[in-house]
């Protein structure tokens, strides 16, 4: 008998099946550009930027992440940037809309150093405030 894959033993621990599949992500600057013009929400750990595509573009929800070199060093923006990659994963399945461009933008010495369970709660939050 085969023993179940980590995806099935989480999908059967009450975790969504849809935070188990990857992200659409954003690598066009245009894309990125086009989401700075559109409404924001700030946490105190990171910027959430939310675009409603247009009717003729792609559906789906697309993310994107962000971080300059104010964050830190190399090492330190890509801390920063895994932990925005694992808050969305778990997030923007439940509350994320299609249809939907999101950004995620680190801040200095806050998003590396944040409280995980804060900020997921806190992009949450935002993501009410954004489709309100």
């Amino acid at each position: 008998m085969t023993e179940p894959d980590e995806q099935d033993q989480k999908a059967a621990s009450g975790e969504p099946r849809a935070a188990l599949l990857p992200l659409a992500v954003l690598r066009k600057r245009s894309d990125f550009l086009k989401a700075a013009r559109a409404r924001r929400a700030p946490c105190p750990a990171f910027l959430v930027q939310a675009r409603k595509r247009a009717d003729g573009e792609a559906m789906g929800m697309r993310v994107g992440f962000t971080c300059s070199k104010k964050v830190g060093n190399a090492v330190a923006r890509n801390r920063a940037k895994r932990r925005l990659r694992e808050i969305a994963r778990l997030v923007l399945p439940r509350m994320g809309q299609d249809g939907y461009d999101y950004v995620l933008i680190g801040r200095a010495e806050k998003t590396a150093s944040h409280e995980f369970t804060a900020m997921q709660a806190d992009l949450a939050h935002a993501l009410k405030k954004l489709h309100a």
